[in-house]
């Protein structure tokens, strides 16, 4: 049976397709069989997948919408070791779906109050499905004020973040735009480095 990890946030432009497409490309580095599941109807990661080359890692890949979401789910849980969700940048049925069959609802934290504020709704959501949730820090720079600021107020909240971060680097963008991840296109890049620490990181929470 897969884990099954969720990528949930309600503010839209957090980077929840580019953490979802190379988390999935990651996790399959190993060996493992992945699924990625694009649950959004703007269909970025359909044309992600669109774009990928005949030499590139395999990894199973469906675009349900609506009834469609729970087969979708319930297939590739019995066929891989995880599966990865993208879902749509609010509350409607599919993100309600994802999050509820999920062992593991990861919520992409860019450094920004409006992206901080955001993030509220979508864990009280994994809150009230009880899944185990975790904040990922993306996009974050080396330094500077509202890192610092965007950190003292997450830590006063005792929120649950993961101590593995992204950075804002271009690389995860030039990647994306080539249909790969990070760990494809840039293999002994910080990029990739930080997407493979996060990948271990969550194998971690698998029984």
């Amino acid at each position: 049976m897969a884990f099954v990890i969720t990528v949930a946030q309600q503010k839209g432009g957090a980077g929840k397709s580019t953490l979802a497409a190379n988390l999935a490309v990651a996790l399959g580095e190993s060996g493992g069989r992945v699924a990625l599941l694009d649950t959004d109807p703007q269909g970025t990661l359909a044309r992600w997948q669109a774009l990928r080359g005949a030499d590139a890692a395999p990894l199973a890949f469906e675009a349900p919408a609506g009834w469609r979401v729970q087969g979708a789910l319930d297939r590739h849980r019995r066929e891989a070791d995880f599966v990865v969700i993208d879902t749509p940048p609010h509350a409607e049925t599919e993100s309600r779906l994802a999050i509820r069959a999920a062992n593991l609802v990861l919520v992409p934290l860019q450094p920004s109050l409006p992206d901080l504020w955001a993030s509220e709704a979508t864990l009280s959501l994994a809150e009230a499905e009880r899944r185990d949730h975790r904040l990922v820090l993306n996009r974050m720079p080396p330094t500077g004020k509202l890192r610092d600021v965007i950190l003292g107020e997450l830590a006063r909240r005792g929120a649950p973040v993961l101590e593995e971060r992204l950075g804002n680097r271009s690389a995860f963008a030039a990647a994306f735009a080539l249909g790969m991840g990070v760990t494809e296109s840039e293999p002994r890049g910080m990029a990739a480095s930080e997407m493979r620490a996060l990948a271990a990181a969550l194998r971690g929470f698998t029984p």
